[in-house]
């Protein structure tokens, strides 16, 4: 009842679009399989392009094929093996969110294995984070992304910087965090721009580099105690390389670290 997508879409070459679609069909000699390959085409986005052999199409139509394909015989669960990693990033961004919706029209349960942390945020509906081998952290999108469980997790899912020890205390206290949280021994994780220029911010550090967007400035500068961070500020602050500023964080862009691993996370089997 499992059926594959591989990396690299793995058709035959010989055989037409349809015929592709419709191989599994073929072999279990489904009835109507003619008609549930026009209704797989439709679902990726490829009506009309029966006729037409692999060699014609374009990466992303490829693996469109491909996914019809594994498709075609309703499986139990879908095994997708980093399905877009082949293709060049604009193109994955966007068919990993038209994987999301073919995946729920056609109902489908599906595994997806990848190195791409907003790819998984963009298909999946639940997280996995594994290393080494083992489970690390497994939650909805929205728990894992807002709550880390480690420094390496929450680098790995795009933060920008964990800052620990004494600099963090004095990041939690300028994001007004309750007073007996600026006590313990903790780790801060920023995501990118989170640090801002501010007349009353706790970190305070030299300025590497910016450039100016249409809506603000964007910052490098060498935290003192915390080494090289992302930071932003307003269009109406002069600011130039060597510049002394100040910062604070936007505490809605932070994450607090446990001090350590859990032995053993909740419902995860032995050696997981």
């Amino acid at each position: 009842g499992f059926a594959l997508m591989f990396q690299d879409g793995q058709l035959f070459g010989h055989l037409s679009v349809g015929r592709n679609v419709g191989y599994a069909l073929r072999l279990r000699r489904t009835p109507g399989a003619a008609q549930r390959v026009e209704e797989l085409l439709e679902l990726v986005g490829l009506e009309g392009y029966a006729d037409r052999l692999p060699a014609t199409l374009s990466g992303g139509e490829r693996q469109r094929v491909a996914l019809a394909r594994a498709l075609a015989v309703q499986p139990r669960l879908l095994l997708l093996d980093e399905p877009l990693s082949a293709l060049d990033a604009g193109l994955r961004e966007r068919l990993a969110g038209d994987l999301r919706d073919i995946l729920r029209r056609a109902g489908t349960t599906a595994l997806m294995v990848t190195h791409d942390h907003d790819e998984a945020f963009t298909v999946a509906d639940r997280l996995a984070v594994m290393r080494a081998g083992h489970l690390v952290q497994e939650g909805g999108i929205e728990e894992v992304w807002r709550a880390p469980v480690d420094t390496a997790t929450a680098l790995f899912l795009g933060y920008a910087r964990v800052l620990e020890g004494a600099p963090a205390r004095r990041v939690l206290a300028a994001a007004d965090q309750p007073p007996g949280d600026e006590q313990r021994a903790v780790a801060v994780a920023v995501r990118r721009s989170a640090l801002q220029v501010a007349g009353d911010g706790r970190l305070a550090g030299t300025l590497r580099s910016l450039r100016a967007t249409p809506e603000l400035q964007r910052l490098v500068v060498d935290v003192d105690e915390v080494g090289e961070c992302d930071a932003v500020a307003g269009l109406d602050r002069r600011l130039g390389p060597g510049d002394r500023v100040r910062l604070r964080v936007d505490a809605t862009r932070t994450a607090v670290l446990p001090e350590g691993l859990p032995e053993a996370l909740p419902g995860a089997p032995d050696g997981a």
